[in-house]
């Protein structure tokens, strides 16, 4: 009886104790102690704080996690001093300090702080920050006598400050690990550099091995821009400078990681694999590293050789083949003979080695300052945003140039060039390319009255201006007709190839869907969605004008014999993708989330390069948050299942005759079931076919088309089955409408071959899509 009194105080201190703990699971005080093997965990459950030991090594460390993926450490105390046992505590002194202490209480890691605190807590917030602040205050930044945020490891987490404190010359900035088994500081840091204008930049040492363009008002030019996936942030004023940024997707986990090798990496985790994803890596190329081409020359990635001397520069000596050595002043500058100013466009922006920024100029008075002073090398806007403002200029040797590459947004800057090495006849095509359209097009370009602000501008342009372009909507421009209405090829008064959509006044889309497409596209941003470039309301007439598509569609390659065997497996491939990665960003990373509802191939257009953009809008819908994530069971989602399908076998999902299914669907899962999916491939693909990728492919084709909304995947896991190729995939069930049941609305003729039908002849009850 009394063995079982003393188990029932035993239990009894056991539960007591396990409700104590976990009310203050997220926060230790000064009566409150960590051990090796205990935790905090903050209040959401996102976040951990624990000893670990990293890889092979054997050392302990206090350090953060993401609690879901224990291996990926996002902070550590003491970086400089492991623990060679298990017997270290964390604690709070009573004056608000954080101590890690050994066995013998000596101090291994401790914390600064601002000042004393009578009521210290030390808690782990939801943002994955450890912070120090007195119980009593409120628990906001401003009352944080210490941080874990003002002392980054290797890794920014969403909400992080990059940058400087400029009361206290405090620096927040990255430092590598040494090795993946020790997170001791290494050879390279990543931090914003704050001379002239704010950039980042990633360093070996002292020595620059990476930097990026200057903040332009909107991003970092010239590095990969996500800005569908999180949304960047410069602060710049007399108490701090900083660069920070946050994710559109709360739940989504997101990070910028600095690696052992120097390379700086955004990671986001694909939670269905349980892998961290790099949507960018840098440098990943040549170009990339800092001032690779020497000074006065320019790097381009798709050119060769890749290092050429800007215009006005010669080689003077010529060190290997890759690089050109030393580009120097091919003709001595003389002011007073008149110097002239070329522009590059598109490029990340020299470094500002020597140079100056005037905030309050424009970029013609710019020029002007520029020209009159025989030591300036080149001039440009500091501000891209709005019409472009401020004035940035150089002087000396301009180095580190780059041309942007698709990925990249870039700027535009201008040279300083004698005039005699320009020409007459040539300088006068540059008056007439540069000049003449800013005289005649504020006649035939107009700013709606109505649209002040920065989120409802948009450009409109005249009646006559579009039918200039177009050469009166002539029957030679006509590129064809949909059921919007026709569609012309047109140039702009300033040599600008554009599409020109007409709304007929027979369409069947009206002034609704017309607005619709307007209010999407001018609001989209990505390299998978074609660019609206404005619109022309006049009259009776409704029209956009688009960016010129030179190889139109994609049906037009793939559904005609004699063209087909234009697109090769790689272009299928890229084509493949980036309708994903549009997708992707409409579905979950743009901030209106938007279904676009009408994907078929014929509005999916091919610029030069046969890069995909998905078009026409005119249909879609946009959705909150909420109510975005209920659609995704539905079934317009199978949408891209029968595209990736028609890509892969160059046949419209009805065009079928002499098989044993009417659609390209049954006709794939016959051949699936049976083992044979390769025998779907266009034939001309054969031997240049990856049948692993292939397979991959339709697999993933099979799963976005399954009857069971459940069964069929997000974008976000379509792209990470297409782009990694060493996940495992769900095996599919038979798909929807792979039978004569799922053809509603098809007519098929006397010969059992259905009619080719608008989009991907599906029929639905409602149009909303995953």
């Amino acid at each position: 009886m009394e063995n079982l009194h003393l188990l029932y105080n035993f239990i009894s201190c056991v539960f007591i104790l396990s409700i104590k703990l976990s009310i203050a699971a997220d926060n230790i005080t000064p009566s409150r102690f960590i051990r090796d093997g205990e935790k905090l965990v903050s209040s959401s459950q996102r976040f951990e704080l624990g000893f670990f030991s990293p890889g092979k090594s054997k050392y302990r460390y206090l350090g953060i996690w993401y609690k879901q993926i224990p291996d990926t450490i996002v902070w550590v105390a003491n970086r400089n001093s492991p623990i060679f046992d298990s017997n270290a505590v964390l604690t709070i002194s009573n004056g608000g300090k954080l101590v890690l202490l050994n066995q013998t209480n000596g101090t291994i890691w401790s914390s600064n702080l601002s000042r004393e605190v009578k009521n210290p807590v030390a808690q782990l917030l939801d943002t994955g920050n450890l912070v120090v602040r007195d119980n009593f205050s409120s628990n906001s930044s401003e009352d944080y006598l210490w941080q874990s945020f003002d002392h980054p490891s290797d890794t920014l987490l969403a909400g992080m400050k990059l940058g400087w404190d400029l009361k206290t010359g405090l620096e927040r900035y990255q430092t590598s690990w040494k090795s993946d088994d020790d997170p001791s500081p290494g050879n390279y840091t990543h931090r914003l550099d704050i001379h002239v204008l704010p950039k980042l930049c990633t360093y070996n040492g002292s020595v620059k091995l990476l930097c990026s363009g200057p903040w332009n008002g909107a991003i970092f030019a010239a590095i990969p821009s996500y800005s569908y996936l999180y949304k960047p942030t410069v602060v710049d004023n007399e108490d701090e400078i900083y660069y920070r940024y946050d994710s559109y997707n709360s739940p989504v986990i997101m990070t910028l990681k600095l690696n052992p090798s120097g390379k700086i990496q955004h990671l986001i985790w694909n939670e269905r694999n349980r892998t961290w994803e790099a949507f960018f890596s840098l440098p990943d190329r040549f170009c990339q590293f800092y001032g690779h081409c020497g000074a006065n020359s320019i790097c381009s990635f798709d050119k060769k050789p890749h290092c050429e001397c800007l215009k006005g520069f010669e080689l003077k000596s010529h060190h290997n083949k890759t690089r050109p050595g030393t580009c120097v002043r091919s003709q001595s500058s003389d002011c007073k003979s008149g110097d002239r100013f070329i522009m590059l466009d598109d490029v990340k922006l020299p470094d500002f080695v020597e140079a100056s920024l005037n905030e309050s100029m424009n970029v013609k008075e710019c020029e002007a300052e520029c020209l009159k002073n025989c030591t300036c090398r080149a001039y440009a806007n500091s501000k891209v945003t709005g019409e472009g403002s401020g004035c940035l200029m150089w002087f000396g040797d301009l180095i580190d140039i780059r041309k942007a590459d698709d990925r990249n947004n870039g700027q535009s800057i201008y040279i300083r060039v004698p005039a005699s090495e320009l020409g007459g006849k040539k300088l006068l095509w540059i008056l007439v390319i540069l000049v003449l359209p800013a005289i005649l097009l504020p006649a035939s370009y107009i700013i709606s009255a109505n649209s002040r602000t920065r989120d409802s501008w948009f450009p409109m342009f005249s009646l006559a201006s579009v039918s200039a372009a177009t050469a009166n909507f002539s029957t030679e421009n006509k590129l064809g007709e949909g059921g919007f209405g026709p569609v012309y090829k047109g140039r702009l008064l300033n040599g600008q190839e554009v599409a020109v959509k007409r709304l007929s006044s027979q369409s069947g889309q009206g002034q609704e869907e017309f607005k619709n497409e307007i209010k999407l596209i001018a609001k989209l941003q990505h390299r998978n969605l074609v660019r609206l470039l404005g619109c022309c309301i006049e009259l009776e007439e409704k029209i956009l004008i688009y960016e010129y598509m030179p190889n139109k569609s994609l049906d037009f390659f793939l559904f005609d014999s004699t063209k087909e065997n234009l697109l090769g497996w790689g272009t299928r491939v890229r084509i493949i993708e980036g309708i994903a990665q549009g997708l992707l960003y409409l579905h979950q990373y743009s901030r209106l989330r938007v279904i676009h509802r009408d994907l078929k191939a014929s509005n999916i257009l091919l610029d030069k390069d046969m890069n995909p953009k998905i078009s026409d809008f005119g249909m879609a819908r946009i959705f909150g948050g909420d109510e975005l994530q209920s659609k995704t069971k539905r079934i317009v989602g199978t949408y891209f299942g029968v595209l990736l399908l028609e890509t892969l076998s160059s046949k419209r999902n009805t065009d079928f005759s002499n098989t044993n299914s009417l659609t390209l669907l049954g006709h794939a899962w016959d051949l699936w079931k049976d083992d044979r999916a390769w025998e779907l491939i266009d034939p001309t693909l054969q031997n240049e076919a990856s049948y692993l990728i292939l397979n991959r492919y339709i697999n993933v084709g099979l799963l976005c088309v399954q009857e069971d909304a459940a069964d069929r995947p997000t974008m976000f896991e379509v792209v990470s089955m297409l782009t990694n190729k060493t996940i495992n995939l769900p095996h599919p069930r038979q798909p929807a409408f792979s039978s004569i049941r799922g053809l509603k609305n098809t007519i098929l003729p006397a010969n059992g071959k259905a009619r080719v039908c608008s989009g991907n002849c599906l029929t639905l009850s409602e149009m909303d899509a995953r």
